[in-house]
Formats: C-alpha cells, structure tokens, sequence
C-alpha cells in the first residue's frame, strides 16, 4: 500500500469516525433522559413565547430536568422556529425525544364550544369567559376596536351580528383574537359570490341582509317559517310600511324575552321599529346560516302581518283585517290559559 492509499484509507478512517462521534453525540442529546414520570403532565403553551422561555416554563414546572439538553435536542431535531401553541397532555416524559414528540408532531387538545344561533353579543361574551376564560373586558375592547373590525371589513362600531354561531375547537387558554378571528373568518364564508350578488339584486348590502336575518332569527322558531316572515318584510320595506318587529323592541329593553307593552314601543330609538322606518342601524342578534338564506331568498307571497298561534308558529295575513281577526284569536288562547 503506497502513501497515497495509506492517507486517503486514514482520511477516510477519521471521517466516519468524526460522523459516528457525533451521531452518538446527537443520539445521547435527542434521548437525554428527563424526569421519567408515567404521570399525565399538562403543559400550555403561549402564542409567541420563545422556546428558552418554553424550556424555563417546564423546567419549572418539573416536566424536564435539564432544559439546556431540552434545547439542545429540538434544535438538532430541526424544530427550533415551529414552536407549538396550546394545551398538551404529555404521557410520556422519560426523554427528549418522547417530550418533542408529543409537543411537535401530536395536536393538542381541543376544546368543544358551541354558539347558538340568535346570541347576542354579550351572551358570546359570556360564553367565552366561562368555557375559554378569556376575561369579558378583553372580549368586549376587541368587539369594539375599529382597526380590529376594519380588517375584518365590518363597518358597524361593534361585532353584533357578525359572530357566526357554529360549533368550534379551540385549543385551551387561546387568544382573544384567535377566538373573535375565527368566529368572524367562518362568518365571511358564508358571503360567497353569488351571496353578495343575490344581496345587490335585491337592493340590500351585506350589512343590511345580516340585520334582516338578525329580526327572522329573533321571531322564527320553526324552520319552516323562516322565508315566509322574510317576505313580510320584504314586502313591507317595498311599501314603505314600518316594519314593526317585536325582537328590535326587545333589543332596546335589554331584559329577558317578555311580552311587550305599550310603553315600550314608544321608546325614542333608531332601533325601535315600531317608530322608525326602514331597518335598525345594526344586527341585533348573530343570525344564523338559515336565517341568512331567508333574508336572501324570501318566499314569493303578498303577506304583510303575521302574529304568534301560541305554539311557536304564526298566522301569516294580507291586510290589517285579516291579521286583527288573528291577534284576537290569539288574545282569547292566551286568557283561556291564563284562567286555567
């Protein structure tokens, strides 16, 4: 073997060995053994916290022993810049790479929340404290930050109307902007197209549809009904007729659903519209998928009052005779009740 043979096949020797050397160096970080407990740990995770502070935060909490090795690891498994957000359940922290594992390639846990169609603003602000415990002050100040509702192209002073309800999963301890973000994001979706289109053949805006849709979600209570109250009202804003619609009414009162009194329709308000013509200036409930369809696509029919049978359903009327016959009907149903 001459010199040349003897320094490449010593090149070589050196050269797997350095690569074997620090491939165990690698191994030994990337399996470092941690605390070693079987117990369930749970460990939360904050947007744009960085990944010292995160390796801190467990040590702390006893969920790691060594956070320098921690580091270490998640660098040389390449995943330094995507630091996850959320709620996890480590069940295994015995090492580095069952720790990384769980954080970086398994979902965190998730969180059922339903919102329910016809809410208003503060009953999605209740519900966010009490299921996601996001303080109602931070809730209210975004709902009503103009550059916040700008973005998200809402012209109002506030949210009302635009949370859409749905059923969501939101990891534990989110943001107030990812949880507002979402609600609003799946709202938009609805808006395709032909939506809009359909909305300027009819001489609406989007902003008017919503607070259309926001009245037949507040008077429906059967499916059925839905497009047929739509075309009430379509029908009275072509006449120039007030729309006299009992849940603005209740908008203003701010009290739980009651029968309305006299008094109350006479109260000086834009969204009084037993007072005023046209449309309130603004949603007064989130409409649901159901109701925005009708308020797009009311029935074809010459209604222009309707008033409650007493089971959830209405008598749909003409003209003012038909519909005075159907309110004393419903005024005996309710005396006949209220003498049992």
């Amino acid at each position: 073997m001459n010199t040349i043979e003897r320094k490449n096949q010593t090149l070589l020797y050196c050269t797997v060995t350095f690569f074997f050397v620090i491939l165990t160096v690698f191994s030994i970080i990337i399996f470092w053994p941690q605390n070693g407990s079987g117990k369930i740990k749970k460990l939360s995770v904050e947007p744009g916290i960085s990944l010292r502070k995160l390796a801190s935060h467990m040590k702390d909490e006893k969920l790691i022993s060594n956070a320098y090795m921690f580091l270490s690891a998640v660098k040389i498994m390449g995943k330094s810049r995507s630091i996850p957000v959320g709620t996890f359940n480590l069940k295994n922290i015995s090492s580095n790479y069952f720790i990384i594992k769980q954080l970086f390639y398994d979902s965190p846990v998730l969180k059922k929340i339903t919102f329910i169609e016809g809410w208003r603003l503060n009953n999605f602000m209740d519900h966010m404290a009490t299921e996601l415990l996001i303080p109602s002050l931070q809730i209210d100040s975004l709902c009503k930050n103009i550059d916040f509702l700008t973005k998200h192209g809402i012209s109002s002073d506030n949210v009302e109307g635009y949370l859409f309800p749905e059923t969501y999963f939101f990891s534990e301890n989110p943001s107030v902007k990812n949880v507002i973000g979402t609600l609003l994001k799946e709202g938009q979706r609805f808006w395709t197209p032909s939506k809009l289109l359909r909305a300027k053949k009819l001489g609406f805006t989007k902003h008017e549809i919503i607070t259309l849709a926001s009245i037949i979600e507040g008077e429906a209570v059967h499916d059925q009904e839905r497009s047929i109250i739509s075309a009430v009202y379509h029908n009275r804003l072509k006449k120039n007729m007030k729309l006299q619609a009992d849940p603005t009414v209740q908008y203003i009162i701010n009290e739980s659903p009651r029968r309305l009194l006299n008094k109350d329709l006479k109260i000086d308000s834009p969204y009084n519209t037993y007072m005023y013509h046209g449309l309130p200036p603004n949603p007064i409930n989130s409409p649901g998928e159901k109701s925005l369809n009708a308020a797009l696509y009311p029935e074809k029919n010459n209604y222009l009052f309707f008033v409650a049978t007493g089971n959830g359903y209405h008598t749909f009327s003409k003209n003012e005779r038909q519909h005075n016959i159907a309110k004393r009907k419903l005024q005996k149903l309710r005396k006949a009740l209220k003498n049992k």
